[in-house]
């Protein structure tokens, strides 16, 4: 089983479960822990071959890496602790993860908050996926993942973001990143499957308006998907909005939970 953390809160029958991105782990949640453990019961997560779940890598590279084994991953963990039902927090890859597990189990869903969601590769992260495909066994995994973070976070005001993913990525191996790297194969059909139908899960997503390469597809998405979703915009903010912006992604992630409880 994949690592996990939780806080206990005595006063609520409700869960919150965070789902970081690829190259992170759940201390990228650090930010939200004190406010979202004040009001509901929350399990942190590292997905396989991240932070603390890194020492079952030997088991993690029999298995084939697909959206849905790695949504396995998380359901075996909620439904280890006996949790029927969570809301989901996610960030970057994150995203595509509670939203396969939604797929697969909506009963289990009660709401889905998606940070730098990613609902559609643009043709800058397409070449940037090409590029990584073609040089991924030659170059040293951190390089691609340095030259990734800057073209996904390209300002001076996203350099905390960028060092903490880079610093998260320096505890993966280059097998395991080459494995999750992999998954971009089959990103595409999953996406515009995502893009097309509409769960009947309450959504909201949080984007940062610098966030150039993900941003206008979700507007479009939620355009489509109205009886569902809300998107939030936080201003001067990138990619990683709970960590750029912690404070007012907080409060409208808690604002918006306690409205779908």
């Amino acid at each position: 089983m994949i690592n996990y953390t939780i806080y206990k809160n005595e006063n609520s029958n409700q869960w919150v479960t965070f789902v970081h991105g690829a190259g992170g782990s759940s201390s990228i949640w650090f930010k939200q822990i004190r406010d979202f453990k004040s009001q509901y019961n929350v399990l942190l997560l590292d997905l396989r071959g991240h932070g603390n779940s890194n020492s079952q890598i030997k088991k993690a590279f029999k298995q084939k890496y697909t959206f849905e084994s790695i949504a396995n991953d998380v359901l075996e963990v909620i439904d280890h602790l006996k949790i029927e039902k969570s809301h989901f927090v996610g960030i970057s890859l994150g995203t595509i993860l509670i939203r396969q597990l939604a797929e697969m189990h909506p009963e289990r869903v009660q709401s889905m908050i998606l940070g730098g969601a990613i609902l559609k590769m643009n043709f800058r992260s397409q070449i940037l996926m090409k590029l990584g495909n073609t040089f991924k066994y030659v170059l040293p995994y951190l390089v691609l993942y340095k030259f990734f973070a800057f073209v996904i976070m390209p300002k001076k005001s996203h350099k905390q973001s960028r060092l903490l993913f880079i610093n998260e990525a320096k505890k993966l191996y280059q097998k395991e990143f080459i494995k999750w790297f992999k998954l971009t194969a089959e990103i595409n059909p999953v996406l515009k499957w995502f893009r097309q139908v509409e769960l009947d899960i309450p959504t909201l997503y949080v984007m940062g308006e610098e966030d150039y390469m993900f941003l206008p597809s979700v507007r479009l998405v939620v355009e489509k998907h109205y009886r569902s979703s809300k998107l939030f915009v936080i201003e001067q903010c990138g990619h990683v909005v709970n960590v750029e912006q912690p404070i007012v992604f907080n409060n409208e992630v808690l604002l918006f939970i306690s409205s779908n409880k």
